[in-house]
């Protein structure tokens, strides 16, 4: 039988200090720089990702047509793919090295993805899914630091109402915003997007872009932006990277 955790209550701005602590450093200069290079199986794609770009602004897109390389960019970054060579280097942090024989884990990294399909548990809550990128794989959001930001970024998501819903008794937004409360709650360094908006209609699209843009600026969260959608890259591409057959075939701002 399903039934939601009732987790302990704590000094109610322990969240937020915990949010801004990591995220709120507008000071802080942000430097991503990316060189990987992999041989995709030719029953996958048929093509090799050679991608190699640096980046100092905190809004980056990515723009390319179907089966480019984009979402395999992001998955890369986040370590959910290992290149077979090439450097990935995260403010001073070197995330990826194939001579040097680093590979971190996305544990290590502090990067979040969100991706395309969501990828909520079914059989957990709101508050459970959200909690998860808090607990190390733990089930058990009732530890007092985990509660306090989880209902921090539900609320900041206008999700706090539903906490103790299934992900099947949610709308496609809905889920979403739980989605992005889950990726903000783990306090990244880089937050990755795919296609965040594609599968919404137009007037949520534009709700939650206007949303995300201004938590961006709020929380100066650096975001890399994988779409098809030029309003998109309007938005957020101060920097566009144009992927083609899994290569960056030029550079420029929106």
């Amino acid at each position: 039988m399903r039934s939601a955790m009732r987790p302990t209550a704590v000094a109610p701005d322990e969240g937020q200090r915990g949010a801004d602590s990591v995220m709120n450093q507008p000071d802080t200069p942000f430097v991503l720089d990316v060189s990987i290079r992999r041989q995709m199986p030719l029953a996958q794609h048929g093509f090799t990702l050679d991608v190699e770009f640096s980046a100092r602004t905190r809004r980056i897109v990515i723009q390319g047509p179907s089966g480019a390389g984009k979402s395999m960019t992001l998955r890369a970054l986040a370590g959910l793919m290992t290149p077979d060579s090439g450097r990935v280097v995260l403010n001073q942090d070197v995330l990826f090295d194939s001579a040097a024989g680093i590979a971190k884990t996305p544990r290590e990294r502090h990067i979040s993805y969100l991706f395309q399909d969501y990828a909520l548990f079914p059989h957990l809550t709101v508050r459970q899914n959200v909690a998860f990128s808090l607990s190390r794989g733990l089930l058990n959001p009732a530890r007092n630091a985990w509660r306090e930001q989880t209902d921090y970024w539900l609320d900041k998501m206008h999700m706090q109402a539903y906490a103790d819903r299934y992900p099947e008794q949610l709308s496609g937004g809905q889920k979403q915003r739980v989605a992005l409360a889950r990726a903000l709650a783990s306090r990244p360094r880089l937050l990755l997007l795919d296609e965040p908006f594609a599968a919404l209609d137009t007037n949520l699209r534009q709700h939650l872009r206007q949303e995300i843009s201004q938590l961006q600026s709020q929380l100066q969260l650096p975001l890399i932006l994988v779409t098809h959608d030029p309003v998109d890259v309007a938005v957020f591409g101060d920097l566009l990277l144009h992927v083609h057959n899994g290569s960056i075939r030029e550079r420029g701002t929106a």
